[in-house]
Parts: C-alpha cells; structure tokens; sequence
C-alpha cells in the first residue's frame, strides 16, 4: 500500500511539472466525454418525455393513422381516413368513442399582421375536450374552452411567439378572410408543432380548407373501460380491412392501428439508435483524446530517459517503472472525465433551466447514475489503455542504456 502511494505521488509530481502538456492532454479526454453526457443526457430525457406522455394515455386510447409509415404519415400528412373508415372503427368491439383529425398550414392575421400558422379540426367538439383533457393533458393557461362555430383556442407557440404582439383572450384572429374569436389559450402541449396550432371546430375546418366531410388525418379510438388495448387494435384492423376490401375490392393494411405500448417500442428502438450513434460518434473524441494522452507519455518517457535509468539503478523494478506511468495516464483519463462530466451535466442543467423559463423550449435532460459511471470509467480506462505501450516501453529500459542517454 506504501508503494502504491509513493507511485501515486510521483505521478502527479510529474503531471504537475508539465503542467501545460498535461491540461492540453485532458482537454481531448474533456471534450469527448462532454459529448457523451450533454448529448445522452438529452436523448435520455426525450426518452423519458415521450415514455411520460404514452404513459398518461393510459392504455386507453389508440391512434389510426393512414399508410404504413405512422411517422411519414403524420409529419407529411397525405392519404386521409375516410367517412367510412371511421364509421368502421366505431363499430369495432371495445371501441368507446372515435375522435378524427385533420391539420393543414394557412395564413392567420392578427392585428394586421400576417403570419404562417398551422390550424386544426377535432370533432365532435365537446366530447374532444373531455377525452383530451384526462388523456392528453390538454389544459387552459388563460380563457376558457369553445361554445360556438367561430370560436377558437390556440396554443403556446401562437400566443406568445408567431405574432410580433401577444394575442389576447377575446380579440380577432382572421384565417382564409373568416374573423375567428379567441377565447383560449392552451398551456404547452410538449412539443412545437401541436403549440403552434389553432384548434378548431371540425366542420368550421372543413367548410375553410375544402376538405371533405367526414374525412380525417388520423382518429384516435377512445377504449371503453376494462377492454385489452392490444385485443382493440386488431379488431379495429379487421374491421377497416373489411370495409376497404367492400369500397376497393382489396384488404391491403394501407393504414397503422398503434397503441401506446406500440408507440413506446417504436420511439425506444429510434432512441436507441440515435444514442448509439452518439455514444460511436462522441467515442471517437475520447479516441482521438487518448491518442493525446499516448503521445504525451510517449514524449514524457523520452524526457525522462536519464531519470528512468537512476531510478532502475538505485533498485526500482520493471513492474514499479509501469505502475508509475499508468498511474500518471489513468489520473489524466480521469480528471478529463470529471472535467467532461462537469462540464455536461452544467450544460444539462443550464437546458432544464432555460426549458423551466421558456414554454416554447421542448429539450429536456434526464442524467442517469450509468452515464456517469460510463463516462469516468471509459475516460480511466482509455487513459491507461493509451499510457500502456508508453509505459511497457519505460519499464523494459535498460539501466546503462538510459543512464547514457
């Protein structure tokens, strides 16, 4: 144990005597693990933001949405649900309820001033709010909720951020020459795209795009209580499958029934990927940080030549000449790790912070235990794995040959 603390001494000694080279060489190990922890700290707490808004479905709603690509679909918009698709839904067993639907981007013209907004049809209008206040989290911030054909509530985005002024319970909003009344603003809904809406009544909606009646983007199927989501779901596939095969003589699944189990596995895999490519891309930071660190010390056995060889003719063995060199790489791997992890977790927290302040700001950040003990081990570990070869070659010097140099 005294051996190892007098190592341990004289590697820091030399740490601190090129103290310049030293911090150069941790800066590399620095800036990758700060990768690695900003970045999995943010997939992470997408991970947990979306795990958070399926669980607060409740196994109890279900989402129908044209094409088989459920993402393209919703993002790109495209085939619609027919009249006939939803009346099949409804009619499929441990089906409560079926709201549709539809979106589209417009101009909207607030106190002469014109902007992009995207505006949004749901029906039936009452029922919808119910549904979507326990099961989506849907809540006023200021206002109250729609009575009347013209009247709209609106999200976080277009209150406070499209319009150069704030829009105020009460005024006017005009979308395709229609004066619409306001009556009420959503608190943030999670993400952008659903804060930067104008909410609407369905048939108001149709009457202003043209769409046709009765059609929508996507439903979502309401389950009468006690009934198996997964049982639900293919029953609703048969249902739409028999009633495309009577309308275009084929039973093709030309649409995607998800539940929120279905959803969880789908936006786990993405995110699983996603933080591969993160942990391969912020790795080879750390590589290239390790690289530094094996030429550091390739450079420091080369200075210290003369220093090796006394210290091997006054009794130091091979294994105490490496002991000491790995000790001298591990503790610049492992102050590059602490480094990067404060420095991450300091960003991670600056994000929930700004996230806290700002509504319109959707990043989360969730650090977990096993990023930290990833991050300090592969920065230990790539620091000794990198002083190795440097040190194996100060370990084998000959006392003569190094005392000459």
């Amino acid at each position: 144990m005294e051996e190892i603390r007098e190592y341990f001494n004289i590697a820091l000694r030399n740490i601190r005597t090129r103290l310049l080279r030293s911090w150069l060489t941790i800066l590399g190990i620095v800036i990758g693990v700060f990768l690695i922890i900003s970045l999995l700290s943010l997939s992470e707490g997408m991970r947990t933001t979306i795990n958070q808004q399926l669980q607060a479905l409740g196994g109890e709603m279900i989402m129908i949405v044209p094409g088989e690509n459920v993402f393209s679909s919703m993002m790109f918009g495209g085939d619609k649900l027919q009249k006939e698709d939803i009346e099949a839904i409804k009619k499929a067993k441990g089906v409560d309820q079926v709201l549709g639907f539809s979106y589209t981007g417009t101009i909207g013209r607030y106190e002469n001033e014109s902007k992009q907004i995207v505006i949004a049809g749901y029906d039936p209008w009452k029922e919808a709010v119910d549904i979507l206040s326990v099961f989506q989290g849907w809540s006023l911030a200021d206002g109250k909720w729609p009575s009347k054909g013209n009247q709209i509530i609106i999200g976080q985005q277009v209150a406070y951020e499209i319009f150069s002024k704030k829009v105020k319970t009460g005024s006017e909003i005009t979308i395709k020459g229609r004066k619409f009344e306001m009556v009420g603003i959503l608190n943030s809904l999670g993400n952008r795209q659903d804060d930067s809406m104008v909410y609407m009544d369905m048939k108001v909606y149709q009457d202003l795009t043209g769409e046709k009646r009765g059609t929508v983007a996507y439903a979502m199927a309401k389950l009468e209580e006690g009934a198996d989501e997964n049982v639900v779901a293919e029953k609703i596939k048969e249902t739409l499958k028999e009633t495309r095969k009577r309308r275009s003589g084929t039973d093709e699944a030309d649409f995607s029934v998800i539940t929120s189990e279905k959803m969880g596995e789908i936006t786990g895999t993405i995110l699983g990927i996603i933080q591969i490519v993160i942990i391969a891309f912020a790795s080879i930071a750390i590589l290239v940080g390790g690289i530094g660190i094996m030429n550091s010390m390739f450079t420091s056995v080369k200075e210290r030549t003369k220093e090796i060889g006394i210290m091997k003719a006054i009794g130091a063995t091979n294994s105490a000449i490496l002991s000491i060199f790995l000790i001298e790489a591990g503790i610049i791997g492992i102050l590059g790790g602490l480094g990067g992890l404060l420095l991450g977790s300091l960003l991670a927290k600056g994000i929930d912070y700004y996230a806290s302040i700002n509504p319109s700001f959707y990043f989360t950040t969730t650090i977990a235990p096993w990023m930290i003990i990833f991050a300090l081990v592969f920065s230990f570990s790539m620091g000794c794995l990198a002083g190795f070869f440097p040190a194996r070659q100060a370990a084998k010097l000959k006392p003569v040959d190094a005392l000459r140099h």
